[in-house]
């Protein structure tokens, strides 16, 4: 009988996702992980969470990399194709998937895992999707007479000082190649990354300035007279704006748009990675996932989307690119003004 009884405690012990005082540390998103959201999490695994906020992909590599003895995170929130770097270096490890049971609340699309590419490596999933957006353009119907057609709006003279664009460093070159009309934004030679340089500097010197996250467009649209905004963030900031009472359209340029998806991916540092993968199941519920269209205007991976013709447009799918680190060294002089770049 005692035997059975210490089987049995051991039993319930493995199963355990976390023990009481352990603390969960993320690196996420704005609106990813809600304060009540996250109470609830807290309250039923007895557990604190640690939330921080990034504002680029850039800021979440230098974060996550930020540990001297070994990552100070347990989960992060990276796209596809940011992902790719994080394995490669060895900073997340495989799920294992018995201990996300709700990927069966997800539709078909994102079930599959093996056909998302940059989600497995070997037969492995490093990463279990879930919200994406396209990044679109917003435009002022105050200032804005005419829905612009082309990404090449952001660059138009006559909106000089009234255009907002996204600070980082990969998404603007893939940006000024679709700009330039190069046939694979993600992957640029030499002389194509010369140009999307100088188109770099153009932009630089229309915009009114860079943001990082979604809540500075609403304060700068109400201080500042904001004609265009490269939407980063997608549909989650046209509802931010919309709330905010802003007087707005959003449209896919003929161009396409880059879209990303999101994931949630266990660092290699991980201290509780039952209690790591227990958030991720937790997020694929309805109660949570369901709150980014309501809260965010950002797309549930339950859910096929609220929009059905923008999920028709010309989607493309972030991808690694060829040279991060030069990509970052770049956009860090021209952020610098300097203007010797090549």
């Amino acid at each position: 009988m005692l035997r059975r009884l210490i089987s049995l405690l051991s039993v319930l012990l493995l199963a355990s996702p976390a023990g009481a005082g352990e603390t969960l540390r993320l690196l996420t998103w704005p609106g990813y992980a809600d304060r009540d959201l996250v109470q609830a999490f807290e309250q039923r695994f007895n557990v604190s969470v640690d939330v921080t906020y990034v504002g680029s992909d850039d800021e979440m590599w230098e974060r996550a990399n930020s540990g001297k003895d070994g990552t100070p995170f347990d989960v992060i929130a990276a796209n596809t194709a940011e992902l790719q770097r994080y394995i490669d270096n060895g900073l997340v490890l495989p799920l294992r998937l018995r201990n996300i049971p709700n990927t069966h609340n997800q539709t078909a699309r994102f079930r599959n895992l093996a056909n998302i590419p940059g989600l497995t490596r070997k037969g492995e999933a490093y990463a279990i999707p879930y919200t994406y957006s396209a990044m679109g353009l917003i435009y002022n119907r105050k200032l804005v007479t005419k829905q612009p057609v082309s990404i090449t709006a952001l660059w138009d003279p006559k909106y000089r000082g009234k255009v907002l664009a996204y600070n980082g460093s990969s998404h603007n070159f893939s940006l000024a190649a679709l700009a330039l009309g190069f046939s694979d934004p993600f992957r640029l030679s030499q002389p194509q990354f010369s140009q999307a340089v100088a188109r770099l500097r153009d932009l630089r010197d229309n915009v009114q300035g860079f943001y990082s996250k979604p809540e500075e467009v609403v304060e700068l649209f109400r201080s500042k007279d904001i004609a265009l905004v490269y939407a980063n963030y997608g549909d989650q900031q046209v509802q931010m704006l919309e709330k905010a009472g802003a007087d707005i359209g959003y449209v896919i340029p003929r161009e396409g748009a880059l879209a990303w998806l999101d994931c949630w991916a266990v660092m290699r540092g991980a201290r509780d990675r039952n209690l790591a993968e227990a958030w991720i199941n937790y997020t694929l519920t309805p109660a949570v996932s369901g709150q980014l269209p309501v809260r965010q205007g950002l797309a549930s991976t339950l859910t096929s989307g609220s929009d059905t013709s923008r999920q028709e447009a010309k989607l493309i799918w972030l991808e690694p690119v060829e040279d991060y680190a030069r990509r970052t060294l770049y956009w860090e002089r021209l952020m610098s003004g300097y203007d010797k770049a090549r």
